[in-house]
């Protein structure tokens, strides 16, 4: 850990509180002013969609810009965003506030790739560890993203205007964290010069296949469970108050494991870690299973928190063995926009089956793509067993 990595994890706390407020109230507030009750996560899917919307322009931008002016451009949509969220919610207008949520995407865009900036900044030899502990820096999301949500819902004559407008200073407190960040210098790529391979021969890599398969999937249950959360629980009867304490636990599960899993990875391998992740993700299921009280909640979210740890961490670090350093904006961004595609998908089924279907019928359907990545990982396993063989056999 040092001064740079430190600010970035920060960075990344303060992206989970706009996301975890964003959890928080969008779906309530979609609720309130969706002309149908099916569409009331349509602004949490429309972050997600303007997240994958923008990975590939986020890619490009940060080849030919870098880093740290990409990750300032999107603080400054952040903002943007946000202000013009607040004036939806104002006007009572659906549309617009959808329409802004798919704007803020592009921030999310360029903040999920703090994880892959992380190792830039620390030593050779410890990116498993540098890139879990820029992750770790959600907790801060954990403990302020909830109960800013709480604490603003109304502070204004219309409910929830008040949080996304605190998101402007959560914005503006990154943009001046960022500023004291010293990335590496950042070279453009020369007209003409090898930029690696095309992206189809990288992604026939087994390897990478099963590290987007684990974080897209992954990330995909996560948000299908989270973003249904606080609308399954109104339906419990249960209070916004309660659902913003499960949030927080959600969220704490998420990233307190980041303090370990790179130290974990770095014993284990990937493989093991992203399969005790999937397994969580099928403990949750049972616990959300087992009944509707605040207890089953909590612990089904957190159990689901710490699934997506070990999965996404666990295939984040897995990609980064799949290309050379000139490929790294290419993968990454490719990786990152089969996880927002995903999540886009996996929202907008969020809000129609929590609504129609109920909670039940909802988790029960989370187990065909947990299902899918247990597949995937067995797989990869049965790769990686069939080259150490093979490459035994040709040592004798």
């Amino acid at each position: 850990m040092n001064r740079h990595l430190l600010l970035l994890a920060l960075c990344q706390g303060l992206f989970l509180t706009n996301n975890v407020t964003f959890i928080a109230i969008n779906g309530l507030v979609g609720l309130q002013l969706a002309p149908w009750g099916w569409m009331a996560t349509l602004p949490v899917a429309g972050y997600v969609v303007g997240g994958a919307l923008s990975a590939p322009l986020v890619a490009r931008m940060q080849s030919r810009i870098g880093r740290k002016r990409s990750f300032q451009a999107g603080l400054l949509v952040a903002a943007g965003s946000a202000a013009a969220c607040a004036l939806a919610v104002t006007l009572g207008s659906f549309w617009m506030l959808v329409t802004a949520t798919v704007v803020a995407g592009f921030y999310s865009a360029n903040a999920q790739l703090y994880r892959f900036a992380g190792p830039e900044l620390a030593a050779p030899g410890f990116a498993e560890k540098a890139l879990s502990l820029v992750l770790a820096g959600g907790i801060v999301g954990a403990f302020v993203g909830p109960n800013l949500a709480s604490a603003t819902r109304s502070m204004l004559p219309v409910a929830f205007a008040a949080s996304y407008l605190a998101l402007i200073g959560v914005a503006a407190l990154s943009l001046l964290a960022l500023s004291f960040i010293r990335f590496p210098a950042h070279v453009a790529p020369a007209k003409g010069a090898s930029t690696g391979r095309p992206l189809a021969e990288i992604a026939r890599q087994p390897a990478f296949v099963v590290a987007v398969a684990a974080a897209a999937l992954g990330y995909g249950v996560m948000n299908l469970l989270m973003a249904a959360t606080p609308l399954a629980m109104q339906q419990c009867g249960l209070p916004f108050s309660d659902a913003a304490f499960v949030l927080e636990w959600h969220v704490l599960g998420m990233f307190v494991p980041s303090f370990f899993t790179g130290h974990l990875i770095r014993r284990f391998g990937s493989l093991p870690i992203m399969v005790a992740g999937a397994l969580l993700n099928f403990a949750c299921v049972a616990v959300a299973l087992s009944g509707v009280d605040l207890m089953q909640f909590l612990v089904a979210l957190f159990l689901l928190g710490v699934g997506w740890n070990f999965l996404y961490t666990g295939g984040s670090v897995l990609l980064t063995t799949t290309y050379a350093p000139e490929e790294k904006t290419r993968a990454q961004g490719a990786m990152d926009t089969c996880v927002f595609a995903t999540m886009a998908v996996t929202s907008i089924a969020s809000g129609a089956m929590v609504t129609t279907q109920g909670w039940t019928w909802l988790n029960i359907g989370s187990l065909l793509p947990i299902a899918l990545v247990s597949a995937a990982l067995a797989w990869l396993a049965l790769q990686q067993r069939a080259e150490r063989v093979a490459a035994l056999a040709a040592g004798r």
